[in-house]
C-alpha cells in the first residue's frame, strides 16, 4: 500500500511540474508574432487581447502605457515585419523574455521607418494567459565613420 502510495504521489507531482512548466520558444514567438501581425494590421481588440493592462513600452520617444500603443498604432502604414534571432528566457514558470530582431518596412507618422531594430519583450502568465507586460525596440545604428 505504501509503494502504490508513493506512486501516485510521484506520477501527481510530476503531472503538477508539467502542466507550470515554462513555455517554449515556438509558442513565444508565436505570441509576439501575434501582437506585431496585430498592430500592422490595426486590429486594437486582437492587439489588446495580448497586452496586459498595465503594459508599458520603451522607445525612443519615450515611454508608452497601453493607451498609447494603441494610439501609436494608427499613425504607422506597416507593409511588412520579420524576425530572427529570436531568444527566450524564462526566469521562472510565470515569466517570459524575448530578444530578437525585427526587419520592418512602412512609415510612422508619413516618415520612413524602415529598418532593422533590436527588439525585446517581457510576458507574464496571469490567470492561464500570457499577456506583454512591457516591450521595447531601437533602430539599428550605422557606426560612424572614424
Amino acid at each position: 500500500m505504501k509503494k502504490y502510495i508513493t506512486c501516485a504521489m510521484t506520477a501527481f507531482l510530476a503531472t503538477i511540474a508539467v502542466s507550470i512548466a515554462a513555455p517554449d520558444k515556438d509558442a513565444m514567438m508565436a505570441k509576439e508574432k501575434a501582437a506585431w501581425q496585430a498592430f500592422k494590421d490595426k486590429k486594437s481588440d486582437e492587439f489588446k487581447k495580448l497586452l496586459s493592462a498595465d503594459f508599458m513600452g520603451v522607445y525612443s520617444d519615450g515611454v508608452q502605457t497601453l493607451q498609447k500603443e494603441l494610439d501609436t498604432m494608427q499613425k504607422w502604414d506597416m507593409k511588412s515585419f520579420s524576425f530572427s534571432d529570436f531568444n527566450l528566457v524564462t526566469p521562472d514558470a510565470d515569466t517570459a523574455v524575448v530578444t530578437y530582431k525585427v526587419t520592418i518596412e512602412g512609415t510612422s507618422e508619413g516618415k520612413d521607418a524602415s529598418g532593422n531594430y533590436n527588439a525585446g519583450s517581457v510576458w507574464h502568465m496571469k490567470n492561464g494567459e500570457w499577456r506583454a507586460v512591457f516591450h521595447t525596440n531601437a533602430k539599428e545604428e550605422k557606426p560612424a565613420s572614424q
